[in-house]
């Protein structure tokens, strides 16, 4: 995976381009938003408050994701196992990951980890491994999100095919990674479908998004699970 998006690097932006998904949102920043309103939702609506949290954002690729999100917290750290994706990361606190399953953080260290359209770029032979070592890194009551591309959602599955960062990927569903989650010890708190709005109508439109949060069809989705206050570290 390291060598593949090694040489998708420069290109990586434009190789994201698709008809379909720039009618529902041109360019990056509508998606990115999101995931860190769904994140922020979940936070308010736990009663955690972010700004006194570590977050690792795990696969952060060119630090798209934490430059949006970074204000919200106390930290916000990343690692990814591609060299080239992170030397477009200078002003952010990036770790190289050098094993695929292992993450190059001391146990027990961070309060939120996320994994955003990472885990269909994982074997799923290694899927369970790397949730396990999510656990270890994570301090006891901390909270793990998996959010990935929603393989019920029909123009998913267009754009995932035609789109070539995504040529090796195998989509995973939300009952997927939740079991992920579980069989890495975690207690499963929430799941959230978010993308069902196109960006151009969103301002009228969220309130009808957060409603169908349930209904398993958004574009993407994220699952939330807990690691027990008094666990141990793996």
């Amino acid at each position: 995976m390291n060598a593949e998006f090694d040489r998708l690097a420069e290109q990586y932006q434009k190789l994201l381009e698709d008809p379909l998904r720039e009618y529902f949102a041109p360019g990056s920043d509508f998606f990115v938003t999101r995931k860190i309103d769904v994140l922020l939702d979940f936070a308010r609506a736990a009663g955690i408050a972010t700004n006194r949290a570590t977050w690792l954002d795990v696969g952060c690729g060119q630090g798209q994701l934490l430059r949006a999100g970074r204000a919200h917290f106390a930290r916000a750290v990343g690692c990814d196992v591609s060299t080239a994706m992170i030397a477009a990361c200078p002003d952010l606190e990036i770790a190289t990951q050098t094993d695929l399953v292992r993450l190059p953080f001391a146990d027990a260290s961070m309060d939120w980890i996320t994994a955003v359209c990472v885990y269909h770029h994982v074997e799923p032979h290694d899927r369970a491994a790397l949730a396990t070592d999510m656990l270890r890194v994570l301090k006891p009551d901390g909270v793990f999100a998996i959010i990935e591309h929603n393989p019920l959602n029909p123009a998913v599955q267009v754009i995932v095919r035609r789109t070539p960062v995504d040529a090796h990927a195998t989509l995973l569903s939300a009952r997927t990674a939740r079991r992920l989650m579980r069989q890495a010890g975690l207690q499963v708190i929430a799941t959230q479908h978010f993308l069902y709005v196109p960006q151009a109508l969103y301002r009228w439109g969220r309130f009808a998004e957060r409603a169908l949060g349930r209904v398993p069809l958004g574009g993407q989705y994220a699952v939330f699970g807990r690691k027990a206050a008094s666990s141990a570290p793996s």
